[in-house]
């Protein structure tokens, strides 16, 4: 049985759950090693695991998924009669449900169609495990970030003043594609002059602004995310240019080298805070400085003013992104991810953060 299910079974126990109905697509992967959108899940506390696969799926996930830790179903009919069974045979009670991916409305479908079972919902009880990542996630994490790197090495020479804001992303995301990446992280950001004050601004179909153009991107390898940020100029910066960059970078250093096992989430992000606010930028960095990374581009935990008493824990993944943005002028962002490791942390990104100009 796979060390994940162990876990998961532990906490079911200790959460007194009989059975886990598993629908959302990243924690499929997690579970069962097999990537499907439309598939779900059925781990129960004492009595094996289900793996439901429709037609499309069904002859690679039973090349895929381990018979030791799941059997593998091609469910026919409604569901109310496949899962229900697979719920009478393991003897369960109740079944707990993604609260923070089902709807409403397929909470109420499943409460109908399962009026004998009671659904409570299981919170962050797979969160919890997904937070610390192994060493085969780190390295998709780092095969992704690599990807990610090169794509932007290979664009920097392609970029000129008659490229849109819409070429630039898309060719990004082919070179990342074409590097080996599953698919893009996100929508790739690409933004120019005024465009660039938006953190997260939406690429236009318009040639670069002269400034600020800052690219926000990332590769999958296995499922796994990578992220990364990049300010360049569009021509030449400005002394008022180069020391809106230069706090940024000097903010973002400043984290990096107090980040740690044990450091507090939100003493990570007021460091960096401090530092754009004390050299004349007060309120112009309005988001949090990082967040984690892993099946999901945004996970737990939150380097955030409101991340309480959350501690750096060894297995965390993060961003490190101070930016500034001046409304209607621009903005700038520089962003690396970071391992927590025992006692320290490791910086999975490796890629120039000079000021470069175009």
């Amino acid at each position: 049985m796979s060390e994940r299910l162990i876990k998961l079974r532990a906490l079911m126990k200790e959460k007194g759950f009989d059975a886990l109905y598993i629908t959302s697509p990243e924690n499929h992967l997690y579970l069962s090693g097999f990537a499907n959108p439309d598939g779900c899940l059925l781990i129960t506390r004492d009595a094996g695991a289900f793996a439901f696969e429709d037609f499309r799926y069904i002859e690679a996930a039973k090349r895929e998924i381990s018979a030791d830790d799941f059997q593998v179903i091609m469910p026919a009919g409604p569901r109310k009669e496949w899962l229900g069974e697979a719920l009478n045979v393991c003897g369960a009670k109740n079944v707990a449900y993604e609260d923070a991916i089902l709807t409403a409305r397929s909470l109420e479908n499943l409460r109908k169609e399962l009026p004998a079972y009671e659904a409570v919902p299981a919170g962050d009880i797979l969160y919890e495990l997904r937070v610390s990542k192994d060493e085969g996630e780190v390295e998709c994490i780092v095969k992704a970030q690599r990807i990610a790197e090169r794509s932007f090495t290979e664009l920097l020479p392609l970029i000129n003043y008659d490229c849109t804001e819409t070429f630039v992303a898309a060719q990004l995301e082919f070179l990342m594609r074409k590097n080996g990446s599953e698919g893009a992280s996100f929508e790739t950001i690409a933004v120019s002059g005024k465009n660039s004050s938006s953190p997260h601004g939406v690429p236009r179909n318009v040639k670069l602004e002269r400034g600020f153009l800052t690219l926000d991107f990332g590769a999958t390898v296995g499922g796994y995310h990578s992220d990364m940020t990049r300010t360049i100029v569009i021509g030449k910066a400005d002394e008022k240019m180069k020391h809106l960059y230069n706090t940024v970078l000097d903010a973002q250093l400043a984290a990096l080298d107090a980040i740690k096992e044990g450091e507090s989430c939100f003493k990570m992000d007021k460091i960096a805070r401090d530092i754009i606010y004390g050299r004349g930028y007060e309120g112009a960095f309005g988001h949090a400085l990082g967040h984690g990374v892993g099946l999901e581009v945004h996970e737990a935990p939150a380097l955030s003013p409101r991340s309480g008493d959350r501690k750096l824990r060894a297995g965390d993944i993060v961003t490190v992104e101070p930016g500034i943005y001046l409304e209607g002028k621009y903005g700038c962002r520089i962003e690396d991810m970071v391992y927590i490791t025992p006692g320290g942390a490791r910086n999975l990104t490796d890629c120039t953060k000079e000021l470069i100009e175009i």
